[in-house]
């Protein structure tokens, strides 16, 4: 089975081809293609991690959509004092499917 494990968003992910991951808010339209960078491949029993090889690896996804995360809500208290705050947060997201590794 062949599988890389891409830097994606400040993250490591690991991928294959027709996998559907998420990351964070990437710029572009619904069916876009970009490329993934690389840090290690996995190829049956080869396992590749020397920089100069990974240049020639290519890993491309196509953008599924654009979506949000989970409901974060953040809350704020002070003893005794009568303070309280609370906020919620979103996180925007980008839904990928990995369409080659060559």
């Amino acid at each position: 089975m062949v599988y890389a494990i891409v830097k994606m968003s400040g993250r490591q992910e690991k991928v294959a081809v027709g996998d559907i991951v998420v990351g964070n808010r990437v710029e572009g339209k619904v069916g876009d293609t970009l490329e993934l960078t690389p840090i290690l491949l996995v190829d049956g029993e080869k396992v590749t991690s020397a920089a100069n090889e990974l240049a020639k690896v290519k890993v491309s996804a196509e953008i599924v959509r654009d979506e949000k995360g989970p409901k974060i809500i953040i809350m704020k208290y002070k003893n005794k004092t009568g303070y309280r705050k609370r906020q919620g947060h979103r996180q925007p997201l980008t839904r990928f499917k990995v369409t080659s590794i060559a």
